[in-house]
C-alpha cells in the first residue's frame, strides 16, 4: 500500500485541482450569468405583461426546441414527426439556418450548399425532398412567405424554436437530455442554459431525451418527479437508435459495426458522448476526434484526418461520422475521393418505446384541436 500512495497522489492532485479549477470559474464567470439572466427576464417579461405577443397562424405550428445550447435531439425529433405525418399532411419545416453566409428568407433545395442554407435545413431536405425545407432568422417573416410561395402547406415545424417567442405554436415541445436534464443545468456561460429553468413552464409537452431503451416504470416515474410538470403538461420519453452505416460518397454501400473494426469517430456536434458510447460497444478500437458544434471543416483538418487514418492499427478500419457532419464533409468531396478515405455515416433515428401510440395521440388531438 505505502507503494502505490506516491502514485495516487498526483492523481488525486489533479482530480482536485481539476475540480478547484472548474469552480473558481464558475465563481468569476456568475456575474456574467446574471446579467445575461437579467435581459431573458426583461425578453420573457415582456411577452408575460402582454407587451409583445407571440403571433398565431392559419395553420398550426409545432416548434421543437430545448433550454440549453445543442445536444439533446432536436433535428431527430423533427425528422420523427416528419417521418410519420408525412402521409397525412403536407408539412414546411422553418429552421433559422445557424451559421449559414446568408441572410433572409430562403427556399433549401437538395443542391443546396451549407454555406447558403445551414447543415441541418439541408439534411432534412435531402433526407425528405418532398418536404418543403425553408431558412429564414425570423419565423413571423418566414412562415407568411411559406404560405404565400406554398399555400397547400398543412403543418410548419419550427427546429429550435422555444426562445423564439415571436410566434405562438400550436404545441410547444420542450426536449431534455436524459443524462443532462435541465433542472440540474446553469445559466450561460456558468452552464448551458440559455434562460432560466422556470422558462420549461412554456411547454405543452416535454420530452425525455435519449434514454436507455429499457427504462423502467419506477426510473420514469423518478423522472417526472424530478421535473415537476404542470398539471397540463404531458412528458413523454424517446431512445435513440442508429442504422446501418452508409458510405458518404458511394452511398449505396453499406456497412455494419463489428468487434474488428478500428474507427476513427469525426463530429461537430454538441454532444457526441451517445454515438461514442454506442460505437465503442461494438468495435475494437476507437479513436474520437471532436470539434464544436456546427463546425465547418478546413482542408488542414481533413488532411490530418487523413494522417490519424494512416496511422490508425488494424487491417480492417474506417471513419464514422454524423449525418449533420456529413453536409459539412461534403466540400472536401474531390480531396476525399482522391485519397479513398472510408468515411461512413451513421443514421440515427427517433423511437418513443411505450410512449410512441401516446406520444402520437396527443400530437393528433392537438392538430385536431386547432382553431385558425
Amino acid at each position: 500500500m505505502a507503494l502505490e500512495m506516491p502514485l495516487l497522489l498526483p492523481r488525486l492532485w489533479a482530480r482536485n485541482s481539476s475540480m478547484i479549477q472548474k469552480i473558481l470559474f464558475k465563481i468569476l464567470v456568475s456575474p456574467f450569468a446574471l446579467l445575461y439572466g437579467f435581459g431573458v427576464s426583461v425578453h420573457n417579461g415582456l411577452y408575460k405583461w402582454g407587451l409583445l405577443k407571440g403571433v398565431r397562424f392559419a395553420v398550426p405550428v409545432i416548434g421543437v426546441g430545448n433550454l440549453t445550447v445543442g445536444g439533446a435531439g432536436k433535428s431527430p425529433h423533427v425528422e420523427y414527426l416528419v417521418r410519420w405525418l408525412q402521409e397525412y399532411l403536407t408539412i414546411g419545416i422553418l429552421s433559422r439556418g445557424y451559421r449559414r453566409k446568408t441572410k433572409g428568407y430562403r427556399i433549401v433545395h437538395t443542391n443546396s450548399n451549407v454555406q447558403e442554407v445551414g447543415d441541418e435545413p439541408l439534411q432534412f431536405k435531402r433526407k425528405f425532398p418532398q418536404v418543403g425545407v425553408y431558412v429564414c432568422e425570423s419565423r413571423v417573416i418566414g412562415i407568411p412567405n411559406i404560405l404565400r410561395s406554398e399555400p397547400e402547406t398543412q403543418l410548419i415545424l419550427l427546429d429550435d424554436s422555444f426562445q423564439h417567442r415571436a410566434v405562438q405554436p400550436q404545441v410547444n415541445l420542450l426536449l431534455t437530455e436524459y443524462s443532462d436534464l435541465f433542472i440540474h443545468d446553469h445559466l450561460l456561460p456558468v452552464g448551458r442554459l440559455r434562460e432560466w429553468r422556470a422558462g420549461y413552464k412554456r411547454a405543452d409537452a416535454i420530452v425525455v431525451t435519449k434514454c436507455p431503451l429499457d427504462l423502467d416504470e419506477e426510473k420514469r416515474a423518478q423522472l417526472i418527479a424530478s421535473i415537476k410538470p404542470l398539471k397540463h403538461q404531458r412528458v413523454f420519453f424517446s431512445s435513440y437508435q442508429y442504422g446501418h452505416l452508409r458510405h458518404l460518397l458511394y452511398p449505396s454501400i453499406r456497412l455494419t459495426l463489428h468487434a474488428e473494426l478500428s474507427v476513427i469517430v469525426i463530429s461537430g456536434i454538441a454532444r457526441v458522448e451517445t454515438l461514442i458510447e454506442y460505437v465503442r460497444d461494438q468495435v475494437h478500437y476507437v479513436k474520437s476526434i471532436e470539434y464544436a458544434d456546427h463546425h465547418q471543416f478546413t482542408n488542414y483538418e481533413v488532411a490530418q484526418l487523413k494522417a490519424s487514418f494512416d496511422q490508425l492499427d488494424g487491417e480492417q478500419k474506417i471513419i464514422v461520422t454524423t449525418q449533420k457532419d456529413a453536409v459539412r464533409l461534403e466540400k472536401h468531396r474531390l480531396y476525399l475521393q482522391e485519397q479513398q478515405l472510408p468515411i461512413f455515416v451513421l443514421p440515427v433515428f427517433v423511437t418513443f418505446n411505450r410512449d410512441e401510440e401516446n406520444f402520437q395521440t396527443y400530437i393528433r388531438d392537438s392538430l385536431l384541436d386547432f382553431k385558425a
